[in-house]
């Protein structure tokens, strides 16, 4: 049973409880550890965390709700810093053979402290807090959906990029394989808006700044490798790029749809001709205007994607970022441009597009950046071969499975472990030397966090590289030792090397 509760409710972002009928608290998630402290990980009474101001003694209380659930009210209980604080409540009953258990959440209710005790659960307020309640359920669903959905496309991201990078460039199912990581890539932005969307903590997260380059060429490459001999690739990509901070899968979108478009005009004259792609730092000493884009002074990353196809009619031009917009019918929804503008701009950055009928077009897309170089990561190819040994921690074996596929594929040792309390024992045993521990950080049971803050008391100078669909890092890991997902085989592969030659934790 506790198993079970935990399965649903581990990584919920407000407390949970799972109190037995003697009124002890059997089971606490991460989150009701944090708010009350960490003795709630024994069997801790419910009333030593039980205001008194709510009425009856806790196991009272409970009884009273016995065979029906507690319609969600205000209840109070004592923080670990010794306040007071009421929660919105709900309590439902769990039966597991002769045993039977009750299920506290505690939701967040900053409008408890003008509300009645929850003695009288009937408030004329418990319809509204019953609605915050469903509201704050659906997010928790909708975070386990987007970790879930996460998960499958890692598993396809990084299989398929294996496969890729094994393939030669002739062949014959190389497009196929180029079309499956576009899709998947696709997804994962679903997944991360979903993510997004039903994060409790809605700042966002620091991005590390790095090289756009990378980005670009593998944006390019998947159109590259598509199209054929039809169409003439260009590329002049600054050499020493300022650093910029970006979301790598929205920028990889952005330039992604950009191409597609260049490709489509093409394709729509006589189905062939040139693409240029550009990258340069640009400096302003003042402001400057392109197009509609207003540039402030300051230091920035051009790209430029061009081709030179039949262009856009100057009636059209002035639309073109207008949301449903479009001009090729059929089942195009018009979303493209109206969302490459919608990236950018959140990244504070700009989009100007110039085009001459008969001439070709060319989009200029201007990210923030500062005037410090950035080099592409040193490992590729045979560089990213290994021989250490890594033991991945992960509760979805799909996950496991991709991890190991592609890490022997490279030469690496892999161990697997599904979850932190058997990483724990394989590394107790100590028959094989770990070199790095690849770690999820939202598992039942024992989190990833956990696993850590363990793994640094046992050896403080073991390498781990922490993964998640959403969760930020630990505090003391910092952006190398990070990896998010999904992510592909070149990712991984990459972000290994960079831990294990990095310096040893101190």
């Amino acid at each position: 049973m506790k198993a079970e509760v935990a399965l649903g409710l581990e990584n919920a972002g407000w407390p949970v409880l799972l109190v037995n009928s003697s009124g002890a608290i059997v089971r606490a998630n991460p989150a009701a550890v944090e708010t009350f402290g960490s003795t709630l990980e024994g069997e801790m009474p419910l009333s030593v965390i039980w205001a008194s101001e709510n009425g009856p003694m806790a196991e009272q209380f409970l009884l009273q709700w016995d065979n029906a659930p507690f319609p969600p009210g205000p209840l109070k209980f004592c923080m670990k810093n010794g306040t007071i604080r009421s929660f919105l409540t709900s309590i439902c009953t769990l039966t597991d053979g002769p045993e039977k258990f009750f299920v506290l959440q505690l939701l967040s209710n900053p409008a408890a402290a003008a509300l009645a005790p929850a003695s009288n659960p009937k408030d004329a307020s418990a319809e509204s807090l019953a609605q915050k309640q469903k509201l704050d359920c659906a997010l928790q669903l909708a975070r386990t959906v987007s970790l879930d959905f996460n998960n499958a496309l890692t598993s396809i991201l990084g299989h398929t990029s294996l496969l890729l990078t094994k393939a030669e460039a002739n062949h014959p199912w190389r497009r196929s394989l180029m079309e499956v990581e576009k899709s998947a890539a696709r997804a994962a932005e679903i997944a991360n808006d979903l993510g997004t969307f039903s994060r409790p903590d809605k700042e966002p997260r620091g991005q590390a700044a790095r090289n756009l380059n990378s980005i670009l060429q593998r944006a390019v490459e998947m159109f590259e490798n598509a199209e054929g001999k039809k169409i003439t690739w260009t590329s002049q990509l600054e050499r020493k790029p300022y650093a910029a901070k970006f979301d790598e899968a929205k920028i990889q979108q952005a330039f992604a749809k950009v191409l597609e478009n260049a490709v489509q005009a093409l394709q729509a004259g006589k189905g062939e001709g040139q693409i240029k792609v550009q990258s340069r730092n640009v400096e302003l000493a003042e402001g400057a205007q392109d197009r509609d884009v207003k540039l402030a002074p300051g230091t920035y990353i051009c790209v430029e994607i061009s081709d030179n196809g039949p262009g856009i009619p100057a009636e059209v031009l002035p639309r073109i970022f207008e949301p449903f917009f479009t001009t090729k019918g059929g089942k195009h929804r018009g979303l493209g441009l109206a969302w490459v503008y919608g990236i950018v701009t959140n990244h504070g950055g700009g989009v100007a597009v110039s085009s001459q009928p008969g001439a070709g077009t060319s989009a200029r897309i201007y990210l923030p950046a500062e005037k410090r170089v950035v080099q592409d990561s040193q490992f590729s190819g045979d560089s990213l071969n290994g021989t250490q040994t890594i033991l991945m921690v992960d509760d979805e074996d799909l996950m496991l499975t991709m991890g190991q596929t592609v890490l022997t594929a490279f030469g690496y040792k892999v161990l697997t472990a599904n979850s932190g309390q058997k990483a724990l024992e394989i590394i107790s045993k100590g028959d094989k030397s770990i070199d790095l521990v690849i770690t999820d950080l939202v598992m039942p049971a024992m989190s990833g966090r956990e696993l850590v803050e363990h793994l640094r008391k046992a050896s403080p100078n073991i390498r781990v590289l922490c993964t998640s669909g959403y969760v930020p890092p630990p505090a003391t890991t910092d952006d190398s030792a990070y990896l998010q997902k999904p992510f592909t085989s070149q990712e991984l592969l990459v972000k290994v090397k960079q831990v294990l030659t990095s310096s040893p934790v101190d």
